[in-house]
């Protein structure tokens, strides 16, 4: 998959983000967010996807969660770069009109390691019926160089036709590889608490092979 073709699919996902709350207004990687019955109560998630970059030594990246009410916490590890981990504070909103469930997570965050900085970002979901929009956006002022300020971005679009099996389109743009812009598709399987979900990207040429496994507690 060329470059051309990953950005105009990375540009498709992110701007659905952008369209399915505009039709509002008038769930790797999609953390799973408190409802109705659990908002009073701490919810946590974890995973770790293991990373598979060809010609590049594999790593994982770890990324924990936390939340409460209006309040996120995330910390996070190899996600902004290697051996680079942040903390994050957020504030959850979330609305449903009819038949959509949509979040939004406004998040500031501290970047530290061989990368450093500050980093505002945010995490959106919208669900309809059996289709979910998830991305993770953060743009990372670099206090150690200030030309290397980065955008990041991971925007998924996930079909869940029965509730154990998951399919969908994965873009990412990232620092920590060195193909920084990366788009292809995901396969994945669900239990109550239990998710695990691969990820393949750039597969019409090397791809780079994402195994999540994620718990919810």
């Amino acid at each position: 998959m060329n470059r051309t073709l990953q950005f105009g699919v990375l540009v498709l996902l992110s701007s659905l983000t952008s369209s399915a709350f505009a039709q509002a207004t008038s769930t790797h990687r999609s953390h799973r967010r408190p409802d109705s019955a659990t908002r009073e109560a701490w919810t946590f998630s974890a995973l770790v996807d293991g990373y598979f970059v060809p010609g590049e030594q594999g790593y994982a990246d770890p990324i924990f969660t936390a939340d409460h009410r209006w309040l996120h916490l995330e910390a996070r590890y190899n996600y902004e770069d290697l051996k680079t981990g942040s903390l994050w504070l957020g504030y959850n909103f979330n609305f449903s009109p009819k038949k959509i469930d949509i979040t939004l997570t406004p998040m500031l965050g501290g970047v530290f390691g061989r990368t450093t900085g500050i980093a505002p970002g945010s995490e959106a979901s919208v669900t309809y019926r059996k289709l979910n929009f998830w991305v993770s956006n953060e743009y990372v002022f670099d206090t150690g160089d200030p030309s290397a300020n980065y955008f990041y971005t991971w925007p998924q679009l996930t079909y869940t036709p029965v509730d154990w099996f998951h399919v969908g389109l994965v873009a990412q743009r990232t620092q920590a590889i060195e193909s920084d812009t990366q788009a292809g598709f995901l396969l994945g399987l669900s239990g109550k608490k239990m998710e695990f979900t691969s990820y393949v990207l750039d597969p019409g040429s090397k791809p780079t092979v994402v195994l999540e496994l994620g718990y919810n507690f």
